[in-house]
């Protein structure tokens, strides 16, 4: 990935490798400080591609100067996903953001069962998204209102999940790989196989490697773009 001064003002795509527990907002606040702190420009637009959970790291695509009118294009794009879950609890944000609230038998499950379960969410599914997300209920977020405990209804949608396996498993814990259109909730899936396994389940990591052709390998962390925007000045 090519950086430079002009490139940043007449538009640049950056593919970043978000770190655990910033927002997607936190990265594209933190890229537009360090533009106006090392190259001087006192207003620039900055903007992602979709956003990625705090508690999730990996590929967020981020936009600079009239670069931001291609934002639409990516947020169509398929995305793929390295999921860690973990049987046997659930949760209220279907993760780690909050403590488990109900606790379910696991020693049933092996490797083949989760196999096998996993082959169903193959294709075209409907999958109802978690309480805790940026999804808008009455103008205000899920989220917002989940956490002040006020009850939040939201509706069901379709989702295609093109590809789905298991990577490892061991105990409750394993990790799967999947490739699924926009809108897809791995939080969702992820409490969605517990249920089908007889069981319950949350998500304990998500790192998203794609967005369409875009490849988190090819990513740059937030330091190296700041060293980068900072080797500008004494250059």
């Amino acid at each position: 990935m090519e950086l430079s001064v002009d490139g940043f003002v007449a538009g640049q795509v950056l593919l970043v490798n978000k770190p655990l527990e910033w927002t997607s907002f936190d990265v594209v606040n933190k890229i537009r400080f360090s533009l106006k702190r090392y190259l001087g420009i006192k207003k620039i637009k900055v903007g992602h591609a979709g956003t990625l959970d705090p508690l999730a790291t990996g590929l967020v695509i981020v936009c600079t100067g009239k670069a931001t009118k291609q934002i639409d294009q990516f947020l169509g794009l398929d995305k793929q996903y390295i999921a860690d879950i973990q049987l046997g609890s659930t949760t209220p944000s279907y993760d780690l953001e909050t403590e488990p609230d109900e606790f379910f038998p696991w020693e049933h499950i092996d490797k083949e069962k989760v196999e096998e379960c996993l082959q169903n969410f193959k294709g075209d599914i409907e999958q109802m998204p978690p309480i805790f997300s940026a999804l808008k209920v009455k103008g205000q977020k899920a989220y917002d209102l989940a956490r002040k405990g006020q009850a939040v209804e939201l509706k069901s949608r379709n989702v295609h999940i093109s590809d789905i396996n298991l990577l490892e498993m061991q105990g409750k814990d394993f990790k799967i790989d999947v490739n699924c259109s926009k809108g897809t909730y791995i939080r969702s899936l992820a409490y969605d196989l517990g249920k089908a396994l007889d069981s319950g389940a949350h998500l304990t990591g998500l790192v998203r490697t794609r967005i369409g052709t875009h490849l988190l390998k090819d990513a740059m962390s937030m330091e190296e773009i700041e060293k980068k925007l900072a080797s500008f000045v004494t250059n």
